[in-house]
């Protein structure tokens, strides 16, 4: 039986293949791409990126 995906068409789990870190200088979070290891995106709000493992 087919059973629908979550309210407004998010995602459960976590997002593959990216994991983010703790910047010690800054205090923000960085996003990695894990296959290549390049720099994909910094949290300026501060707090956590949303649905990426955090290392």
């Amino acid at each position: 039986m087919a059973k629908n995906g979550p309210k407004g068409g998010g995602r459960k789990g976590a997002v593959k293949g990216r994991v983010q870190y703790k910047n010690p200088k800054t205090g923000l979070s960085v996003k990695v791409n894990r296959a290549t290891g390049k720099f994909m995106d910094v949290k300026t709000s501060g707090g956590k990126f949303k649905g990426v493992t955090q290392k």
